[in-house]
């Protein structure tokens, strides 16, 4: 599980995060923090979907699903196991 948290955080530090000094956390609230929006939320779950070879249904990439890496992680581990 460490693995992915530290996957998904070195990626949503460097793709959307570069020029902000602000500490980044499993807990951080992207979406509703602002960090992440919803176009750069669909570029997180192609991320994800290549980078783990799995398919994540729209139904369950939401805001919610999506707004801290934990509950990304999350996801992840739910379509890995399938």
């Amino acid at each position: 599980m460490e693995e992915i948290r530290d996957v998904v955080l070195e990626y949503v530090k460097k793709e959307y995060m570069e020029d902000q000094d602000e500490e980044l956390t499993y807990d951080t609230a992207l979406i509703s923090g602002g960090y992440v929006d919803s176009f750069s939320m669909v570029s997180l779950k192609r991320f994800l979907e290549t980078k783990y070879k799995i398919s994540l249904p729209d139904d369950k990439a939401t805001p919610q699903a999506f707004d801290t890496v934990n509950n990304i992680v999350k996801l992840v581990q739910e379509f890995l196991n399938k």
